[in-house]
């Protein structure tokens, strides 16, 4: 294990996340092993993967005396949706630029928002960061003191808190010997911080496997190049140096479908597959588009057989009771 620059750093997060077998979903594949990293269960507002993100920008916003969080996402956004509860329990005001139309009746993520409080300015997805940008500004003018949050908490101190979750996986498969070590890790990839800081802390956690993003919304090559500047940065920032290519990267990005948050038939099937197998639900939008690529991805005969492909959960459960997406289930 590497030395790294011990940064700041809230406990509120429940950690570290179950590591669980999927023993029924492995038999109907009739695949490799297959594990689930529940970081679904992070226990902030329903969990997801942001709240480990949130502990580190959260202390940093502290150490900078903020009075409110500025972030942006879409309007079903599992990140705003913790960002606004990770405020609300340290006691920071929240302001949440969403992209979309302001729906007439509030479901899902959207309605959690509400509840926690947050202040809601809808633009479009083409506007989203003049739009973020402008509402920092008007913030701060304001005296509010904000402190801002990139979209997907995706910057090297969010990236950190994946590098550290590496050592978390590392730690538990050294000391649980009922769980298999993985050669694989496959999981939702967007914004580029989750994959950043799991690529990072693999070099610096002695991860032996191989880390494999499954793109939720952008070309391969796109998201490789993100993620290889990111990991670079994280490390600079921990105190260190790693040198990262876009070839470092692993990204399959054959499973877009008809766009980012638009539901087809594989996101559906896989949702109802682990549902049905295991009692384990997905989002429609990240870990539903993972889920159905890792499913192809085994059909196809990707991994061996004799291979443990672990399934690193990032959450996004309030989703699934949109009404966009409820009813496509129903």
């Amino acid at each position: 294990m590497r030395d790294i620059l011990e940064i700041p750093r809230l406990s509120i997060a429940h950690l570290p996340t179950p590591i669980e077998k999927l023993p029924r979903l492995s038999g109907i594949l009739s695949g490799p092993q297959l594990l689930v990293k529940r970081d679904d269960q992070t226990g902030l507002a329903l969990g997801g993967n942001k709240t480990r993100k949130l502990e580190f920008l959260l202390a940093d916003a502290k150490t900078h005396g903020a009075q409110t969080l500025v972030t942006a996402g879409a309007a079903q956004s599992n990140h705003c949706r913790q960002t606004a509860a990770a405020a609300a329990r340290v006691g920071f005001d929240c302001i949440l630029v969403l992209a979309g139309e302001k729906p007439s009746t509030l479901s899902g993520n959207l309605l959690l928002d509400d509840l926690l409080g947050a202040t809601i300015i809808w633009t479009s997805r083409s506007e989203r960061d003049r739009m973020l940008k402008k509402t920092y500004e008007d913030a701060w003018n304001a005296g509010a003191r904000p402190y801002l949050i990139p979209y997907g908490g995706s910057n090297t101190i969010g990236a950190s808190a994946y590098a550290f979750a590496m050592k978390e996986l590392v730690s538990q498969l050294e000391n649980s010997p009922d769980i298999p070590y993985p050669d694989w890790i496959v999981f939702a990839s967007s914004s580029g911080g989750t994959q950043a800081g799991l690529a990072l802390g693999e070099r610096l956690f002695g991860f032996h496997g191989k880390v494999l993003g499954i793109s939720v919304d952008e070309h391969q090559y796109i998201l490789q190049e993100r993620v290889a500047l990111l990991a670079e940065d994280t490390a600079s920032m921990l105190g260190g140096y790693e040198d990262f290519s876009p070839d470092d990267i692993l990204v399959n990005a054959d499973y877009l479908g008809q766009g980012y948050g638009i539901v087809g038939e594989p996101e559906k099937e896989a949702i109802k597959l682990f549902a049905r197998s295991e009692g384990l639900f997905l989002d429609p939008v990240y870990t539903g588009r993972a889920a159905a690529g890792m499913i192809d991805l085994i059909r196809k005969g990707f991994f061996s057989p004799s291979d443990v492909v672990l399934f690193w959960h990032t959450g996004g459960i309030p989703a699934l009771f949109a009404n966009q997406y409820s009813k496509l289930f129903t």
